[in-house]
């Protein structure tokens, strides 16, 4: 992918300050709507730096990314938002991608995430900026084949979810008492069910919180209208029948959804 025009100063002068955070083998990419392609004119930069170790000792760490910070300083006060640099050390990232892969699915909490920290999500969709060292391009190349065993795990996850809450009689319960926080609540969740369901179905690594939907529409494996269907579930709208109607087409979307599952060998 190529940076627009009025990214490149920003990060021509990153790089080396994000370099300096770390020691041995070094990569420097940023994540995001930037790896991910669906960057706009509104899209932070989200730099990362994976290392074989952190800079050290603490002060010195503390003294360069004091320098990183000023960058961002800097750039803020020309419109440019920049959402820090992330250092991870590659031995961490090694350990959560074995893990990850043979399907020991393991979210972060991260204030900053609705459903969690996918690590093969960051991993997978980076824009390189410095890879001299071949970090990102071996991680990449691994996770070039969408392990089975995580598509296993993923599949069992949340078709658990979708199975339980489509019979479950405390939702239908709390239709009929027009509970919408409690509603709101759970067809999100199960929303992010279908959608998990669907990524693992077209063997494509998660997207992250932000556009699902657009990645979907790409999908060879998927549900008539499901991103038209989904957004008249996310908007019922008000009145009465409003909330059965959510209802009713949430438990369609599920049987559609499921009925796609059940052909998948790794059920």
């Amino acid at each position: 992918m190529t940076f627009p025009p009025e990214a490149q100063p920003v990060v021509d002068e990153l790089l080396p300050l994000c370099r300096a955070l770390g020691e041995g083998a070094r990569a420097v990419s940023i994540g995001g709507s930037y790896g991910k392609g669906t960057f706009d004119p509104s899209s932070d930069l989200d730099f990362r730096l994976f290392c074989e170790r952190r800079l050290s000792p603490p002060e010195a760490f503390q003294q360069a990314y004091a320098q990183v910070q000023a960058a961002i300083d800097r750039w803020a006060e020309k419109g440019v938002i920049i959402d820090g640099c992330w250092v991870r050390t590659t031995g961490e990232i090694d350990a959560q991608i074995d893990a990850w892969c043979n399907g020991a699915i393991a979210t972060v909490d991260r204030v900053w995430t609705i459903w969690g920290y996918y690590v093969l999500t960051d991993v997978y969709n980076q824009m390189v900026i410095d890879d001299r060292d071949g970090i990102l391009a071996g991680w990449r190349a691994r996770l070039s084949t969408y392990p089975p065993q995580l598509k296993h795990a993923v599949l069992d996850k949340h078709l658990k979810s979708v199975r339980y809450w489509r019979q479950d009689y405390h939702y239908q319960h709390k239709v009929e008492r027009g509970d919408v926080v409690f509603l709101a609540s759970l067809t999100a969740r199960l929303v992010h069910d279908l959608i998990q369901i669907l990524f693992a179905l077209n063997e494509t690594y998660y997207a992250g919180d932000g556009n699902n939907l657009t990645f979907i529409e790409h999908f060879d494996c998927v549900p008539e209208g499901f991103v038209e269907k989904v957004d008249a579930i996310l908007y019922p709208g008000t009145g009465d029948g409003a909330l059965r109607a959510q209802y009713d087409r949430m438990c369609a979307l599920i049987d559609a959804t499921m009925a796609l599952a059940e052909g998948s060998p790794e059920l």
